[in-house]
């Protein structure tokens, strides 16, 4: 495939996976349906943000080290690790739907900060790790460098404040009974 029809086609898919979340999340009401499994959900995504962090700065200081075969099996798998985040953070929220945050005072607009700051920079992120994903694949390794030099410090920042986003909404919720 040319660069043109990639970078059409990594376009077109991260609009439609940022248009599909933007509908299940602030349209599609919540299934209603609850579970241990669902329930438990939110603490593996932040485990799978989690990992896909360490391998994301594994994966860099490999690559630092010129340790090309171990960056590539490290990036593959924050990869994985995102991917399987987006696929229980959809699961998640089709059946139960838009967590509040309750938190008042000081940590309320950090909470909010960090959250819309998280979810720019996520619909951002994906065509970025399709593009690097595509150039290093397509063996254009000087341009996968430049837009890399991009992709990483987004990615890790998504990964990161996702761990702290979960974290936040388990500090700062009152106490059931």
């Amino acid at each position: 495939m040319n660069a043109a029809k990639a970078m059409a086609a990594i376009l077109l898919l991260s609009g439609a996976v940022f248009g599909f979340l933007v509908w299940l999340i602030y349209f599609k009401p919540a299934a209603g349906y609850s579970s241990n499994v669902i329930g438990l959900l939110p603490a593996l995504n932040a485990l799978l943000n989690a990992l896909a962090t360490g391998f994301l700065v594994s994966g860099f200081v490999a690559v630092r080290r010129r340790q090309y075969a171990t960056h590539i099996k490290l990036m593959f798998g924050a990869l994985i690790c995102s991917t399987l985040f987006l696929v229980s953070y959809v699961v998640y929220h089709n059946f139960h739907g838009d967590t509040k945050f309750l938190g008042t005072g000081v940590v309320r607009p950090i909470y909010f900060f960090i959250l819309i700051s998280h979810i720019i920079l996520s619909a951002v992120v994906v065509p970025l790790i399709l593009t690097s994903l595509y150039l290093a694949l397509a063996g254009r390794l000087a341009t996968h460098r430049r837009v890399s030099r991009y992709t990483f410090p987004i990615w890790l920042y998504v990964s990161v404040t996702g761990v702290l986003i979960f974290a936040m909404l388990k500090l700062f919720q009152p106490a059931t009974a």
